[in-house]
């Protein structure tokens, strides 16, 4: 659902530009809460991985493919605002280095693919584990529920955005009726690799899982006939939180091999949007990307003829580059974090007569 430049027209895509400059800039100051010790190291690693699965198109209609779109899978993996930064990198390393999604249309594709789908996700999910009993099958099934409502919740955004800046004549009504459709079978694929990659970290590292904490199901006593909770243990001796290095290790290595390797097998057929603009004529004024050019364009190293070596070394390439961005900037916002609850922080904000002592 990479939208080129020129499907929209500039004051829309400027005004979505400007939504998701905001909505970037909130999310900035939200991570700062939901990264901690757990999720920091983790989330560049999220980033990376929806990267890898994004190279893998898989078929879902005839002469249509569709590929992960990751907010739901973020959301849940790492929380919300931290979610939104995640899919953000992604479309940000895949405008500028792979020419994949328009530079001026960054807003419309941050606004549909990073936003929309983060929020309606996180939403649909934490509804869903409120109301389901409580247990990593919940969890699965939420995510499963989650994903699969995401992804044609972003195709009606995107007909949304398409009614009010359209830049062809086209009806509305079979855009959105061919949009959804399509994205309705995409979801399923979205709602499958985002279940089975959460039930595998709950599977070895719950407490990695965002989206699983607090939910423990409290034991329960039956005293005269009636259930009561069972009272709160002495606290343990704290012990040193297990390591992540396993678990980001796998994750690296598992990104890796399915953008150097398996992307290579994906569909070649496009994707649910391509396909639709190309059958409802909503591409005739598209652009030619600014980043055409760039020796990594279209997911494959310049000057490089062999299919296989050149898309797996841009696969590889881009794994590596998005997992440092994205360590980069939630590392740097984890430190925020810390500076700003620090002892001389607290002092500060909890002694107002500290200037006068």
């Amino acid at each position: 659902m990479h939208v080129p430049d020129g499907f929209i027209n500039a004051p829309v895509s400027a005004v979505t530009g400007v939504i998701a400059a905001g909505a970037v800039a909130v999310s900035l100051r939200g991570a700062r809460r939901e990264l901690d010790e757990r999720t920091a190291p983790l989330a560049g690693l999220v980033a990376a991985f929806i990267f890898a699965v994004q190279m893998l198109n898989f078929p879902v209609a005839a002469g249509t493919s569709g590929h992960l779109l990751g907010g739901a899978l973020a959301a849940i993996l790492v929380g919300p605002y931290t979610g939104v930064l995640c899919v953000s990198v992604v479309l940000l390393m895949q405008g500028v280095l792979f020419a994949d999604g328009g530079l001026t249309a960054l807003g419309v594709n941050i606004t549909d693919m990073a936003i929309v789908t983060t929020v309606v996700a996180y939403l649909t999910f934490r509804g869903l584990v409120k109301v389901l009993p409580r247990g990593r099958r919940s969890i699965t099934v939420s995510a499963f529920v989650a994903a699969l409502i995401s992804v044609p919740a972003a195709a009606v955004a995107f007909t949304f955005i398409y009614a009010l800046g359209g830049t062809t004549d086209v009806s509305i009504g079979k855009v959105a009726t061919a949009m959804v459709g399509v994205h309705v079978l995409i979801g399923i694929g979205e709602a499958a690799i985002t279940a089975l990659t959460v039930g595998a970290v709950i599977a070895v590292r719950p407490d990695l899982v965002y989206g699983a904490r607090g939910l423990t199901q409290k034991l329960k006593l039956r005293v005269g006939g009636e259930l009561v909770d069972v009272p709160a243990a002495e606290a343990p001796t704290p012990v040193a939180a297990p390591s992540h290095r396993k678990v980001w290790i796998a994750g690296l290595v598992a990104s890796l091999v399915l953008a150097g390797f398996v992307s290579f097998y994906a569909s070649a057929d496009p994707d649910g949007l391509e396909k639709v603009a190309h059958d409802k004529g909503i591409d005739k004024k598209a652009e030619e990307h600014a980043s055409s050019d760039s020796p990594l364009a279209d997911y494959g190293v310049k000057d490089i003829a062999d299919a296989r070596i050149s898309g797996g070394l841009a696969g590889v390439i881009g794994v590596g580059v998005t997992v440092v961005a994205g360590t980069a900037v939630f590392w740097s916002l984890r430190r925020r974090r810390t500076a700003d609850t620090g002892p001389a922080s607290t002092a500060t904000v909890s002694d107002p007569t500290s200037e006068n002592a």
